[in-house]
């Protein structure tokens, strides 16, 4: 049994933030939804007051594509303490690779993150992650990590 066994989803900020070390204003998920042993799936609330979208851009604000894919790390975090590595205190980013953007995130969005385990040769794992607004793929990306 994990970890992930007895919890209740949908997962809290409070019981993110017992997951992964992100802290406001860089903690980029409001809520994890769903976990199994390799796909996991979280949100995050586009705000206009987020501090990201203060400069990019004053005239109209977008999400940054490097924050959108800093969220599926961060999502692959959680699914690594939930599910991969418990004793894991971080989850760092190795690689990013075949990243593509293909809609703007802009306030009043919510963005979800949906993150699949590939492959694994501890500590190095590898991920293929989708964020979506309204169930449009906005971004999507493989990347790896070092748990």
């Amino acid at each position: 049994m994990t970890q992930a066994d007895v919890l209740k989803f949908p997962l809290d900020l409070k019981a993110i933030k017992e997951l992964i070390p992100h802290r406001y204003p860089f903690l980029l998920l409001d809520r994890v939804h769903s976990c199994d042993a390799v796909y996991i799936s979280a949100s995050k609330n586009v705000s206009g007051g987020d501090f990201f979208l203060q400069g990019h851009f004053p005239s109209q604000a977008i999400m940054p594509g490097v924050l959108i894919i800093e969220g599926l790390a961060q999502t692959a975090g959680v699914l690594g303490r939930l599910r991969i590595s418990p004793a894991a205190s971080l989850c760092l980013l190795t690689s990013v690779n075949k990243a593509r953007f293909r809609q703007q995130v802009i306030p009043g969005d919510v963005l979800f993150y949906h993150v699949r385990l590939q492959k694994q040769r501890a500590p190095f794992f590898w991920f293929t992650g989708e964020a979506k607004v309204n169930d449009a793929c906005v971004a999507s990306a493989e990347f790896s990590a070092q748990m």
